[in-house]
């Protein structure tokens, strides 16, 4: 019997708590896939999560898909991950001719420990954070909606924070707690503030605050390319656990 590690394990958990985190009202499946059909700007909100592997023909199925993404005014995005079922379906749609966007790593920490040093920060109403860190990202008012609609209706409660220095904004992240796992969210840093810690800072904040709580392990994805941003993670206690990207034959999906 083969012997999954605790990384493996982690890393699974890590997919499903995101999956559960990121869900949104617009919904539906087919023949074992995840359809996630909102407006807004994430990705991981607007795609396809093949989960299972179903009995429906590929074409076919993607077929059905594309229909559902059209009837919502989206283009058709499928997000590939280790655990995408069937196996070969990243080879599949490169067969197909479907480009490869957005690699994200999703990295985990196996334990918390709760850092006295971590700053306080302020807790913002979700509908409130989704203005602030769309409004700092440049999100169109279709696209903030969205998000907040999301955070509202979440089955599992996000909660955003602030952190603030000198009476301006520093930094700003959301934790989302499912059990004894929680996910980091939408960590943003204003321009003007960057390179002076307050990422870090408001990480440790955000990993106290969920320890508190009750959580004892964590995950959070970030940009592949994003090395900045990896490095603070691992000066966190955060190890890489798997990469995903999306695919998608529409030019446009990338956007």
């Amino acid at each position: 019997m083969a012997v999954v590690s605790t990384l493996d394990a982690l890393a699974r958990r890590a997919e499903e708590a995101g999956l559960d985190a990121s869900t949104p009202p617009q919904e539906k499946r087919v023949d074992g896939w995840l359809l996630r059909l909102s407006p807004g700007k994430a990705k991981r909100s607007r795609c396809v999560n093949a989960i299972e592997a179903g009995t429906t023909p590929l074409n076919e199925l993607l077929a059905r898909c594309r229909q559902a993404f059209a009837d919502a005014g989206l283009p058709l995005i499928v997000r590939v991950t280790p655990f995408s079922q069937p196996s070969e379906l990243d080879d599949q749609l490169a067969e197909l001719g479907w480009y490869s966007f957005d690699a994200a790593d999703v990295m985990v920490r196996a334990d918390l420990e709760i850092d006295s040093s971590a700053p306080s920060i302020e807790s913002v109403e979700p509908a409130r954070y989704a203005e602030i860190v769309g409004a700092l990202r440049g999100s169109s008012t279709r696209e903030i909606q969205a998000h907040a609609e999301r955070l509202q209706l979440a089955p599992k409660p996000y909660q955003g924070f602030v952190l603030m220095h000198d009476g301006e904004l520093a930094a700003c992240g959301q934790v989302v707690i499912d059990g004894d796992i929680v996910g980091i969210f939408d960590v943003f840093t204003p321009s003007p503030m960057r390179g002076h810690g307050h990422a870090e800072r408001l990480c440790k904040a955000l990993l106290r605050y969920a320890a508190d709580q009750g959580a004892r392990c964590a995950y959070l994805q970030v940009a592949s390319e994003n090395d900045v941003a990896k490095r603070l993670y691992a000066r966190l206690g955060f190890s890489f656990a798997y990469r995903y990207h999306y695919r998608s034959d529409d030019p446009a999906a990338a956007d």
